[in-house]
């Protein structure tokens, strides 16, 4: 019987030894594609390159470097290069949280995403940067054991896990909700040698609103923390009670023939 396989992949690039140390546990217990950005490509959410040619590289066996974004490398990873669909996409392990409302902006997350729609769970792994290596390992081997849990009991389609670890070498978890990042947003203007302005945007660290339950406060309280996300966003209690009416248009519920 041929075992399980999973596609991993990240936003910080194929040189990243988070991504390589998972890829490593998981094939403990499963079959490993490795497609990640051949540089850094952090922040670049779901972006998918359509109006130029993308350069694959081989990097060692059944390992890959893409000239493209997350989403490319698992788009190209599951059409391409697996011979059957791989039961999860796991992306990570980032250096650095995608908490809350990061989600809307990471890489990561997005790779994950891409997993789901391709028909596989999609479960993003992110942890503390800055961490000592023995509490890296340790987060290492709770991303592998959530990957291997997806492939013992198969998530509900659809359904991508986010996974935050503080790094302090916790064998706790949490099943937590998206919180809400507070960012500092600046957009600082510079002028280069010809006098031509060009810019840098984000701002500091971000903070985040206290709500019991969120996972950023499981990660202040040290704990590792599971969100389940879904690829459907419908507000549906606002489908069912349109906030306002149109004024020369008329509402038609339900299905129109």
């Amino acid at each position: 019987m041929s075992r399980p396989l999973v596609l991993c992949s990240n936003d910080d690039g194929i040189e990243s030894p988070h991504l390589l140390a998972l890829a490593d546990q998981i094939e403990e217990f499963a079959d490993v594609i490795v497609v990640a950005p051949e540089r850094q490509r952090s922040a670049a959410s779901h972006a998918i390159t359509l109006h130029k040619p993308l350069r694959l590289t081989e990097r060692g066996e059944r390992r890959y470097s893409l000239s493209g974004t997350p989403v490319d490398c698992v788009y190209l990873g599951v059409l391409k290069l697996c011979d059957r669909k791989p039961a999860v996409v796991v992306s990570g392990v980032n250096d650095g949280f995608n908490l809350g409302s990061d989600v809307f902006y990471s890489g990561t997350v997005a790779a994950a995403v891409e997993g789901a729609l391709r028909g596989a769970a999609g479960i993003a792994c992110s942890l503390a940067p800055g961490v000592p290596q023995d509490h890296v390992d340790r987060a290492i081997a709770f991303a592998a054991a959530v990957v291997r849990a997806a492939i013992g009991e198969p998530i509900p389609p659809g359904t991508v896990l986010n996974v935050n670890m503080p790094g302090n070498g916790t064998d706790q978890y949490q099943w937590t909700t998206l919180g809400r990042r507070l960012y500092e947003d600046d957009v600082s203007e510079r002028k280069d040698p010809r006098g031509r302005a060009y810019y840098w945007v984000g701002g500091g660290p971000a903070g985040h609103e206290h709500v019991d339950g969120t996972d950023c406060v499981a990660i202040d309280q040290g704990y590792n923390s599971i969100t389940p996300m879904h690829l459907d966003l419908t507000d549906r209690k606002r489908v069912g009670a349109p906030p306002w009416a149109l004024d020369g248009f008329r509402l038609v519920v339900g299905s129109a023939t």
